[in-house]
């Protein structure tokens, strides 16, 4: 029950993107005044409704020297609708399932907030079943449904100097050219969690063959802490458009626990490289606004006796908004 409470509440402070502060005091009145500030946005101006479609994400790679086996999951791709404003973002999104025999089935958010003026969150919940199995050695690719993922993780990032740039401002078409040019870097640390099973193990029977006996996994768990520095960019460019980039590399110390058909092992090497980074690209009209966001991480680990795993996680929105307040403007 307390996992599903914290689960519940992740869901309801990552299902948007906002730019907040601290809440430093309980009075009711003062709590109400911030509360007001952080999420009612007074300005109709600032308000859109919005059609987008996305892809998300995760995926892993089992590989030593000379043999590679991907798990790859199926319908990725979505469409849906919301609504934004200078403030909040909610999407709701609607996953599109064309293939019936190769579902997976899956939980995905992933959420960016500001909090303050110097500390930028990223926080992702991950839950896979089903998964596409591809290889470098020629074994015919197959679905196994049986296969789960579950990845759990933050990132934080405080800034050495004030993020005067919103994410939130971007999606919602909204644009605020105090500099042409707004770039500020910082360090921070971040946790993850993840894990992978199969009913029996992930390789097929064929595919042990091309690995050692270590790298045949029926389970593997790991989770673990680190630290991380980066720097997050904008660019008011001409014509209305706004362009962003951010690149956040970081390192970790890693428990991590496998399990083969006929014993566990922990892995001696317990580091953990990543690398996180974001591409953005919107333009702002006088009635409507098109935005392009791209979030991708990459994560590498030593399994001991020439094994390594990689996963990535991987999401990309394309955002049509139309202004509510033009159309009041014409009236």
């Amino acid at each position: 029950m307390r996992f599903i409470f914290f689960l519940f509440t992740i869901l309801f402070f990552g299902s948007f993107s906002m730019q907040s502060q601290i809440l430093k005091d309980v009075d009711s009145t003062k709590v109400y005044k911030v509360v007001d500030s952080l999420f009612i946005d007074r300005d109709l101006e600032n308000y859109s409704v919005r059609l987008f479609s996305n892809y998300k994400v995760k995926r892993f790679t089992l590989r030593d020297d000379d043999s590679k086996t991907r798990f790859i999951p199926s319908n990725p791709f979505g469409i849906g609708v919301g609504f934004a404003s200078r403030k909040i973002v909610v999407d709701i999104a609607f996953n599109l399932k064309n293939n019936k025999d190769r579902i997976t089935n899956k939980f995905d958010m992933q959420g960016t907030t500001i909090i303050g003026k110097n500390h930028f969150v990223n926080f992702y919940v991950q839950t896979y079943k089903g998964y596409n199995v591809k290889n470098n050695y020629n074994e015919p690719t197959i679905f196994r449904g049986d296969i789960k993922s579950a990845t759990v993780g933050f990132n934080y990032l405080f800034t050495l100097s004030e993020i005067e740039f919103s994410y939130a401002m971007l999606k919602a078409g909204v644009s605020k050219r105090n500099k042409n040019v707004h770039i500020t870097g910082g360090l921070g640390t971040f946790a993850v969690f993840d894990y992978f099973s199969g009913d029996e193990t992930i390789l097929s029977d064929e595919g042990a063959l091309f690995y050692n006996e270590q790298a045949n996994i029926k389970r593997y768990s790991s989770h673990g802490i680190g630290v991380l520095a980066g720097f997050i960019s904008a660019f008011m460019l001409p014509k209305n458009l706004i362009a962003s980039f951010n690149v956040m590399p970081g390192i970790a110390v890693m428990n991590k626990r496998v399990t083969i058909p006929d014993d566990t092992y922990r892995p001696s090497n317990p580091m953990l490289y990543k690398i996180d980074y974001t591409a953005a690209l919107a333009y702002n009209a006088e009635r409507y606004y098109v935005s392009l966001i791209y979030n991708g991480s990459a994560y590498s680990t030593s399994l001991d006796f020439d094994n390594k795993q990689l996963f990535s996680l991987s999401k990309a929105k394309l955002a049509f908004g139309y202004k509510l307040w033009a159309k009041k403007k014409n009236k």
